[in-house]
């Protein structure tokens, strides 16, 4: 009987970096990437994806492992089998947009944290799953984060209206705010109006610039 390769996944690559944002922001991880349609991608097992993270944390030292890059999941079954054969103690981050909250589930017992990106142009159904996500996430009790980033063309009753509804979510969400990157965070008053109102609909609500790349990584 011929035997099976397992699971494979095309992967971006398992670069080290520093987290651009969110609650984790410049904690050094190692990233397992996705591809995106774009990008150069390569196919990796999951005992080779296991393989080369066991390599890499022998050689540098590392806070944490992020799962990452275009809709990681897609790939459950791929990350479910490679996390539950690899030995690692490293806590394992999912970071994503939040549009596949039964696969949260599916892999509950090997994430430490799952954190939701919101930005602007999301549909209302998108948003829907990105709060059903949180709510996943909460009830399997992992440590879950909602990072919003605020362009220059969300508006301050959206950003309100985010962080109300992750709240209404969990009360033990995260909120990581950024600002976007042209913001003059420095002279516009705007922000400190903001947050002030943000911290009386949520209590575990912070204000932080993204790293920009190369530094930071997503």
């Amino acid at each position: 009987m011929a035997q099976t390769m397992g699971p494979t996944a095309a992967l971006a690559g398992i670069p080290a970096g520093l987290q651009a944002q969110g609650v984790w922001a410049g904690r050094r991880q190692l990233f397992v990437r996705f591809a995106a349609e774009a990008e150069t991608a390569t196919m990796y097992t999951a005992d080779a994806l296991v393989n080369e993270l066991k390599r890499s944390t022998a050689r540098s030292a590392f806070h944490s492992i992020s799962i990452s890059g275009r809709d990681p999941l897609a790939n459950v079954e791929y990350l479910r089998t490679a996390l539950e054969r690899s030995t690692m103690t490293l806590p394992v981050m999912l970071d994503c947009d939040g549009q596949r909250p039964q696969a949260v589930d599916e892999l509950r017992h090997v994430l430490d944290l799952v954190q939701v990106t919101v930005e602007d142009g999301s549909s209302d159904a998108a948003a829907e799953r990105s709060f059903e996500t949180l709510a996943v996430a909460a009830k399997g009790g992992i440590q879950h984060a909602l990072v919003v980033n605020a362009d220059e063309k969300m508006t301050d009753a959206h950003i309100l209206r985010v962080v109300e509804q992750g709240h209404a979510t969990s009360a033990a969400v995260s909120v990581v705010i950024h600002p976007g990157g042209s913001a003059p965070v420095d002279r516009d008053r705007r922000w400190m109006t903001l947050f002030e109102r943000v911290a009386a609909l949520h209590s575990d609500v912070r204000l932080t610039l993204r790293l920009p790349p190369p530094t930071g990584m997503r």
